[in-house]
C-alpha cells in the first residue's frame, strides 16, 4: 500500500487562498500579516497535519531575507554578458519560493570588495556566493573571518584547502574546450589560435590550459593565445592582431561569446569571410549567437542551473544541513554554423 504523500507548504497556503510566501511570513513573523490570515493559515495546517520543516524554521529566522552577490568587474561587463543575466534568474527563481531577495554589488577595486562584504556580514546580507574564482582566492579566508555563511561558483573540483572548506557548486569546462579543438582539427585546420579570458580567473586558466593541451593532442602548435578581458572591445582587438600576422589562424576558439561576436564582426569588417576564410567557436551560448549568420557554435554552460543551485546550496547552509560540494553538470557543445574546412 502506498503510504499518504506528506502535506507541503503549497497545500496549506492553497487551502488558506494565500500564497506559500505569506505562509512562510505568518510563521516567521517577519512582517506583519493579519489575525484572520494568521488564524486561516494555522487552521489549514492543523488540518493538514503539516509543521515547519527545520528548513522553513531556520530560513524563518534568518536575519534579512536577503543573500549578497559581489562581482568585482566592470559594470559594462555585467550589461553584455550572457553567463551573469542568466545565472542571477537562477538565483532569483529559488530565492522567490522562500520569500528571500538578491542584493546585487559590482565592484571595482579589490578594497571596495572588501569593504561591500564588510557590509554585508554587519546584517545586510544571511550570505553570500562567491563568482570568479581567481588563483589564491582571499575571499574564501575573508568571509570565514567574517562569520558571513558562503558558497563558491567555480570551473573545476574545488580543493579544500584552498577553498577553506567552504561548499562549492562547480563545473568541468575541460571537456567542452577539447571538443571545440577536435572540432576545428576534424575539419581540417592546423593553425588555431586562443582569445582567453583573464588567467587570473580560474575558469580563464582552465579553459587556456585545456586548449593548449588539446592542440598538443592533435599535433598542433598551441603558441597563438591572447589574453582578453570578456568584453567585446577585447575580442575586436585581439581579433585585429591575429589577423594582421604574417600567417593567420584559419580558427580561433574565443572564452566567452561576447569576444567571438565581436570578432566575427571585425573580420567582415575586413573583407574576411567566416566560415569560409575563418571558422570561430565562443563559450556561453548568449541568446545572440543562435541568431547571427552564420549561428555560432559555443557552449551551453547552463548559467540558470548553476544559479539555483548555488543559492539552494547556500540556504541549507543557512539551515545548518549537511551541504557537499555539487557538480553542475549542464556543459554542452552547441554546433552551429561558424565552423568549415580552413580555405585551400
Amino acid at each position: 500500500m502506498t503510504a499518504p504523500r506528506k502535506a507541503t507548504i503549497g497545500d496549506v497556503a492553497a487551502r488558506a487562498g494565500v500564497t506559500k510566501g505569506t505562509v512562510s511570513l505568518a510563521y516567521s513573523g517577519k512582517r506583519p500579516v493579519s489575525e484572520e490570515t494568521r488564524r486561516r493559515i494555522f487552521a489549514a495546517a492543523e488540518e493538514l497535519h503539516w509543521t515547519a520543516s527545520h528548513r522553513a524554521r531556520a530560513l524563518a529566522t534568518s536575519r534579512t531575507g536577503a543573500i549578497g552577490l559581489v562581482v568585482a568587474r566592470d559594470p559594462e561587463v555585467l550589461a553584455t554578458d550572457a553567463f551573469f543575466a542568466k545565472f542571477i534568474a537562477g538565483c532569483e527563481r529559488v530565492l522567490a519560493e522562500h520569500d528571500m531577495g538578491l542584493m546585487l554589488h559590482a565592484v571595482t577595486t579589490e578594497e571596495a570588495e572588501r569593504l561591500v562584504y564588510e557590509r554585508l556580514a554587519s546584517g545586510r546580507a544571511d550570505g553570500v556566493v562567491l563568482l570568479d574564482v581567481q588563483q589564491h582566492d582571499a575571499r574564501f579566508e575573508l568571509v570565514r573571518g567574517l562569520g558571513l555563511p558562503a558558497v563558491v561558483l567555480s570551473a573545476q573540483a574545488p580543493d579544500p584547502q584552498e577553498t577553506a572548506g567552504l561548499p562549492t557548486v562547480y563545473s568541468d569546462d575541460a571537456p567542452a574546450i577539447r571538443e571545440l579543438v577536435a572540432l576545428l582539427a576534424d575539419a581540417g585546420h592546423t593553425r588555431i589560435a586562443h582569445v582567453a579570458g583573464p588567467s587570473r580567473y580560474v575558469h580563464g586558466r582552465v579553459r587556456r590550459e585545456t586548449f593548449a593541451d588539446a592542440m598538443r593532442t592533435h599535433g598542433l602548435d598551441h603558441s597563438l593565445v591572447i589574453e582578453g578581458d570578456f568584453t567585446a572591445s577585447a575580442g575586436r582587438d585581439a581579433t585585429a592582431q591575429l589577423l594582421e600576422l604574417a600567417e593567420p589562424p584559419t580558427g580561433i576558439v574565443y572564452a566567452n561569446d561576447m569576444m567571438a561576436i565581436a570578432g566575427l564582426s571585425l573580420a567582415r569588417s575586413r573583407g574576411v569571410r567566416v566560415p569560409e576564410d575563418l571558422s570561430i567557436t565562443g563559450y556561453d551560448d548568449s541568446e545572440l549567437s543562435a541568431h547571427l549568420s552564420p549561428g555560432l557554435t559555443t557552449v551551453a554552460t547552463g548559467a540558470r542551473q548553476r544559479g539555483e543551485l548555488a543559492v539552494r546550496s547556500l540556504l541549507s547552509v543557512l539551515a545548518d544541513e549537511p551541504v557537499t560540494d555539487v557538480l553542475a553538470d549542464h556543459t554542452v557543445v552547441v554546433r552551429r554554423g561558424s565552423i568549415a574546412p580552413p580555405p585551400a
